[in-house]
């Protein structure tokens, strides 16, 4: 059994640095990427929620070579907590 996929991007991003969603989404692609909700768009809108419930920051944005924006998020301490209290750690990276 896999976590809830916003909470694996939590989990995920507890053990790296900042982070943009293609990045993510290439980490999580072996356990969730058959999964119909695997795309970039939900996938930015679990980054958006985390940084709305206050578990995430956005660190940086950039246009890349193909003028689209990326933008670089980094889990801070509230994030940690609650990565500490809520994912076991069988799952951990």
């Amino acid at each position: 059994m896999s976590l809830p996929s916003r909470m694996a991007v939590l989990n995920y991003m507890n053990n790296n640095e900042a982070v943009d969603v293609k990045t993510v989404m290439a980490a999580l692609k072996p356990l969730y990427g058959n999964e119909k909700q695997f795309n970039e768009d939900l996938y930015m809108e679990h980054f958006m929620a985390l940084e709305a419930n206050g578990l995430v920051e956005l660190d940086s944005y950039e246009l890349d070579k193909d003028d689209n924006l990326v933008m670089n998020y980094r889990i801070n301490a509230d994030g940690r907590d609650a990565v500490a209290k809520y994912v076991d750690k069988k799952y951990s990276n």
